[in-house]
């Protein structure tokens, strides 16, 4: 079974065990992690070990109580409610990754170079519509790839009035 190397990836881990009724009480194993304590946003994505995206769910602002909480309700919600995906199985557990990334703050950005697909995470919004793209991902190397997914995502067609922000991760496996 995945092993996280991380406090972050192993408390996803055990929120997704509580799921299938294998884990409880594991909050008090993290409760000394003082940056778990930070009211911060994240993703947690679930990967095959082939690479294959199994689930994403993340916030682009922290809406829960700490950086533990979104990380356990995101993980959860990776694992059992990710719309692109059937829930998560607890045979597939033997061959999925977790990695959790915290966001910083998002920054308006007023001209595209001030973008990079490997440093900046983007946010596109346009008439009520906004689409998200972690940075760093594989086989997306250009500023015009990553808008063109994010878009895409939030069925924007046009970057004609378009707002965009970008933001880091650290990303923890």
């Amino acid at each position: 079974m995945y092993r996280g190397r991380s406090d972050y990836t192993r408390l996803a881990l055990e929120s997704i065990l509580e799921g299938f009724g294998r884990k409880k009480s594991y909050r008090d194993d993290f409760k000394g992690v003082k940056e778990l304590k930070e009211r911060k946003a994240c993703f947690v994505t679930l990967h095959m070990k082939s690479g294959e995206l199994r689930g994403c769910i993340g916030t682009l602002s922290p809406y829960r109580e700490d950086l533990m909480e979104e990380i356990i309700g995101n993980a959860k919600s990776a694992a059992f409610g990710d719309p692109r995906f059937h829930p998560v199985t607890e045979g597939e557990l033997e061959d999925i990754e977790i990695s959790v990334d915290v966001l910083s703050e998002a920054v308006r950005v007023k001209d595209e170079v001030e973008l990079d697909p490997k440093v900046y995470g983007v946010i596109v919004v346009k008439g009520g519509r906004r689409g998200v793209l972690l940075p760093d991902l594989p086989g997306i190397d250009s500023t015009d790839e990553q808008l063109g997914i994010a878009m895409d995502k939030a069925g924007i067609s046009s970057r004609e009035g378009m707002e965009i922000y970008k933001f880091t991760v650290e990303r923890y496996y």
